[in-house]
Formats: structure tokens, C-alpha cells, sequence
């Protein structure tokens, strides 16, 4: 007996491109797993036991509870003759079902031809079948891959990850285990929000596309990976300088200073660098901490000296009489040397 699933309706978000053996097994004609005349037989017999459950001619309580008993046949009734057919894309005529009776090769094709079309939902049910239907069978990891990609396309990020680890828990030496990780990666890069909201999925990213460009550095995904880690990077040290204004203009001059300071020794190599050593001479004069002031002017008109930023420090100082001037004790001469030596991690 033909077998199937209920796919959900076609989604046409999807980002990431289909690689390797998911992308190559040919791909049969869309045709019916269902012979429609069986379907339309069990329908017949669920509307039969709908009329049996009814109780002509009682009356009073006797119907009432007849008249329920009637309403449940109703609904085992259409259970039952929609639930007997395997072909449950109600609606959706290029739904394709999986069959046991099929073989794997075949069952692959139908899922991949639901990736093709756009039938995301559709194609996470099959290659999850073909997985359990034939456990030990290459298509059985190929089918792990796909459903990943399938899960990313149709935006269940989770899902797309958690299949891709699985496939590196089980595969991690393949030849597309950087594309498992690339995954897994994107799962969680798509999902970054804006610096006034919780980082985490930003950190999570940061954490996949390290894992990607240390293990795989040869693979055709490091590079893009890289430039993703610099926007990861970038969009961090933005929400450390957001929280850093915040304290700054209400006096919190300690945790402004904190913050800008993160910037400054993590981040040192994002966009945010020239702002938040200006902010720190600002902070460190509020304070009346003049060395570190002169100290954080020092550096940012070094290595940035055509920035705004900085003719905004030397006219903070030049203001007070101060001039700026490097404080070798300074956490922020120390931290940009290890940067400048090549030491900073």
C-alpha cells in the first residue's frame, strides 16, 4: 500500500544554493502514487459509517445522544476515508508521495524534484523517508543533506542546523562537510537582528563561520565565510557601542568607558574602532582621567589620522591645554601594540 505524507503549500523563500549530491541525482517525470479510484472507494466506506452511526426514530434524550453519536461517526468516518489514501495533498495536485514499494534511487528523484519546485515542506518529508526506508544506503546521507537544505530554503533555520550536524556528526571527513558547516553557519547569520536586540544568534554565527574557515580553509565556502565573520564582528562591536552611548550621555561614564573598551581590544579591526576611542577621550576627561584621554587621542590620531574622529579628540584636548600624548602604562597603548606585533587574537 502506497504511503505518503501532507505537504504544506509551495514557499518560494530560499537562500542557499543547492551543492554537491543534492544537486546531481536525476530527476524522474511528477506523476501519481495513488491509484484515485482506491481513494475514492475508502471515502465511499467512511461516509457509510457516518449513516451507521445515525438512530432514526429516537426521541428526546435518546436522539440527542443518537444525534452525537452521529456527529462523531461523521468525523471517524472522513477520518477514516481521507486517512485510507495515501494521497494527501488535498488541493495540491503536484504534491508526490513516498512509497515503500518504490526504489531509493527513485524516492530520492521525487524528493529532489520537490527541492527543484519549490516544495520545501514537501521535500523535508521525503528525504526524511528515504532516510528511514533505507538507513544504510548512500541516499540515505545525501538525504540528510537535502532535507538540511530543503529546512533552510523553507526558513526553519533550527531544523536546517540540526540536520547539518547531524550529517557532520556522521560524515565530518566528506566532501561536503564544508557545505554541512556552511549551512549550519547561515542558519544562524540569517537570523541576526539589530543591535538593539539580543546578540545571541549573532554570536552563535560567529562561532559557525570560525568553525568553517579553521576546519575547511581550502573550501570553496572559506572565503565567503570570511566576509561574513567581518560583518558578524562589525554588527558586535555596534551593539557594544550602542550600549556604550547610552551610559555616555546619561553620566554612566564607568560602564561608557567599559564598553568602548571591548571595542577597542575585540573588535579592533571593525568600523567602530575610530568612534569608540573618541568616545573614550571624552569619557576619560568627563572622569578627569587626562593620561588615558591624551593616551586614547594618541592612538586614534596614529592610526586613524584623517578621520572626523580625531579632529574631534585634538579639539577636545587642544581645549584643556593637553596635547595628545601615549601613556606606555595604558591598557590602550598595550592592547594596540599586541595588534600592531601581531600578538592579538
Amino acid at each position: 500500500m502506497a504511503r505518503g505524507r501532507t505537504p504544506l503549500r509551495r514557499d518560494a523563500r530560499g537562500r542557499a544554493a543547492v551543492s554537491g549530491d543534492a544537486a546531481r541525482a536525476p530527476i524522474p517525470k511528477s506523476r501519481d502514487l495513488i491509484d484515485q479510484t482506491q481513494c475514492e472507494t475508502r471515502m465511499r466506506d467512511g461516509m457509510m459509517a457516518m449513516f451507521r452511526g445515525r438512530a432514526p426514530g429516537a426521541a428526546g434524550s435518546e436522539r440527542r445522544g443518537a444525534a452525537a453519536r452521529g456527529a462523531a461517526a461523521l468525523a471517524l468516518g472522513l477520518l477514516i476515508g481521507l486517512g485510507g489514501c495515501s494521497y494527501l495533498g488535498l488541493g495540491d495536485e503536484t504534491a508526490t508521495p513516498i512509497a515503500e514499494e518504490r526504489p531509493v534511487e527513485e524516492l530520492f528523484g521525487i524528493a529532489q524534484n520537490s527541492l527543484r519546485e519549490g516544495r520545501y515542506q514537501t521535500a523535508i518529508l521525503q528525504f526524511e523517508e528515504v532516510e528511514r526506508l533505507y538507513p544504510i544506503s548512500s541516499y540515505a546521507k545525501r538525504s540528510i543533506l537535502g532535507a538540511s537544505v530543503a529546512a533552510y530554503r523553507a526558513g526553519e533555520y533550527d531544523k536546517s542546523a540540526l540536520s547539518a550536524g547531524r550529517y557532520l556528526e556522521f560524515y565530518p571527513s566528506d566532501e561536503q562537510a564544508p557545505y554541512a558547516q556552511y549551512l549550519i553557519a547561515m542558519s544562524s547569520y540569517d537570523q541576526i537582528t539589530d543591535v538593539g536586540r539580543d546578540q545571541a544568534r549573532t554570536k552563535a554565527a560567529l562561532q559557525a563561520l570560525r568553525e568553517l574557515i579553521n576546519r575547511y580553509p581550502n573550501s570553496e565556502y572559506t572565503r565567503e565565510a570570511q566576509l561574513k565573520l567581518d560583518l558578524t564582528l562589525d554588527h558586535l562591536a555596534g551593539k557594544e557601542m550602542s550600549i556604550g552611548r547610552f551610559y555616555l550621555k546619561r553620566g554612566k561614564y564607568i560602564g561608557a568607558i567599559n564598553r568602548f573598551r571591548t571595542v577597542v581590544e575585540r573588535y579592533q579591526t571593525t568600523t567602530h574602532v575610530p568612534e569608540a576611542l573618541h568616545r573614550l577621550v571624552e569619557a576619560y576627561l568627563a572622569l578627569g582621567v587626562e593620561s588615558e584621554a591624551q593616551t586614547a587621542a594618541a592612538v586614534l590620531g596614529h592610526n586613524f589620522p584623517g578621520s572626523d574622529w580625531y579632529q574631534d579628540s585634538y579639539a577636545l584636548l587642544t581645549g584643556r591645554d593637553l596635547r595628545p600624548e601615549v601613556d606606555r602604562g595604558s591598557w590602550m597603548n598595550r592592547a594596540w601594540s599586541q595588534l600592531v606585533e601581531g600578538e592579538w587574537l
